[in-house]
C-alpha cells in the first residue's frame, strides 16, 4: 500500500471535509416575512397583494377591523375569489399564501370557527391576546397563567384539528405580558400548538432593554411564532407628527435590533416576522399610499439585513 506524508494526508482531509455534503455549512440564517395588512390601513386587497413581494415577504398577515379590514373584505368578495387573487400573485417561494389570520377582536377562546378559514387557506398561525386577571406578580400571576393554559386545552385540541398554532402576543394590559408570564406560558402550555407572537414594542413599556429582549428570545425558543418588528419610539395611541410616529419602525428609533437578531438567529428561528407598526388613529395606512407604505417597509428591512449581518 503506498504511504502518504502528513501534508498529503491533510490535504486529503480538507478536501474530504469541503466535499462532504454531511458536514457542509447550514443554509444562511434569513427572517421569514410576513406582511400584516393593517400597515395599509383598509386599503383594498387588490391594492395590497401586489406588495407583498415587493417587501420581501412570502405571505400575507390578513387583520380585520379597526386595524385594517381585509378580513371583512374576504367575507365580502368570497373565500374563492380571494383564493383566485393568491394564486394570481407570486413570491420567491411561490404562490402567495396566508400565512397568519390576527383575531385579537376573537379572542384567545373565540378561534375556532375562525381555525376552518385557516385550514381552508393552509394558515398555519393565528394571533390573539391571553386572557385572564391582569396585573398579577409572582405566584398569583404564575397561578393565573396556568389556569388559562387549563381553559385553552380545548382550543389547542381544535388547533391540532385546524394544524395552526395559536401564538399570544404580549399585550399591555394582558395577563400575558412580562417575561415572567411568557417563560411562564411556555412552561405550562401541552401543546406546540400554543405559541407566542413577541412584540418588542410591550416589552420596552415594561422597561426591557435590547439585551433583555434576547435573554428572553433565548429562553422562550421554538415557542415563538411570530416576532414583530417593532419598538416603542414614541408611542402609538396620541396623535403625532409623522416623523414622530413612525419612530416605531425598526431603524428609526432607539431599540438597537442588532442583539435581538442575533438571539432569533442564534435559536434558529423559524417562525413569522412581521415589520410593523400602529397608525394612529387606526384603520389609516402608516403613509398615505401603498408605495410609500412598502417604501418605508423596505427600509426597515435593509436596517434589519445589516443588523442581522453583523452577527
Amino acid at each position: 500500500m503506498k504511504q502518504i506524508n502528513r501534508r498529503q494526508f491533510l490535504a486529503t482531509t480538507a478536501i474530504a471535509l469541503a466535499t462532504s455534503p454531511a458536514l457542509a455549512a447550514r443554509p444562511k440564517f434569513r427572517l421569514n416575512y410576513s406582511l400584516s395588512s393593517s400597515m395599509y390601513g383598509t386599503l383594498p386587497l387588490k391594492e395590497i397583494l401586489p406588495e407583498v413581494a415587493k417587501t420581501g415577504a412570502d405571505t400575507i398577515d390578513i387583520w380585520p377591523r379597526v386595524h385594517g379590514n381585509q378580513r371583512e373584505q374576504i367575507e365580502a368578495m368570497g373565500h374563492e375569489a380571494f383564493a383566485k387573487m393568491l394564486r394570481s400573485h407570486k413570491t420567491a417561494k411561490g404562490i402567495l399564501r396566508m400565512g397568519c389570520i390576527t383575531r385579537y377582536d376573537l379572542g384567545p377562546f373565540g378561534l375556532q370557527k375562525e381555525m376552518a378559514f385557516a385550514k381552508k387557506f393552509g394558515t398555519k398561525v393565528m394571533v390573539c391576546g391571553g386572557r385572564g386577571k391582569r396585573g398579577l406578580k409572582g405566584a398569583e400571576l404564575k397561578a393565573e397563567v396556568k389556569k388559562f393554559i387549563e381553559l385553552m386545552k380545548p382550543h389547542l385540541a381544535a388547533a391540532k384539528t385546524a394544524g395552526v398554532t395559536i401564538a399570544i402576543e404580549n399585550h399591555s394590559s394582558n395577563l400575558i405580558n412580562t417575561p415572567d408570564s411568557l417563560k411562564w406560558l411556555t412552561e405550562f402550555a401541552p401543546s406546540k400548538h400554543l405559541g407566542i407572537a413577541l412584540a418588542p414594542y410591550h416589552l420596552e413599556s415594561l422597561g426591557v432593554d435590547a439585551a433583555g429582549h434576547a435573554s428572553l428570545i433565548k429562553a422562550l425558543g421554538n415557542r415563538i411564532a411570530m416576532f414583530y418588528a417593532w419598538q416603542h419610539g414614541m408611542g402609538c395611541h396620541k396623535k403625532l407628527p409623522k416623523e414622530q410616529e413612525l419612530l416605531q419602525m425598526p431603524g428609526r428609533g432607539k431599540l438597537d435590533f442588532t442583539p435581538i437578531l442575533g438571539a432569533l438567529k442564534g435559536i434558529n428561528y423559524k417562525g413569522l416576522t412581521s415589520i410593523f407598526m400602529h397608525p394612529v388613529p387606526r384603520g389609516i395606512p402608516i403613509l398615505p399610499t401603498a408605495t410609500e407604505c412598502t417604501a418605508e417597509i423596505n427600509r426597515a428591512r435593509v436596517y434589519l439585513d445589516k443588523c442581522l449581518a453583523s452577527v
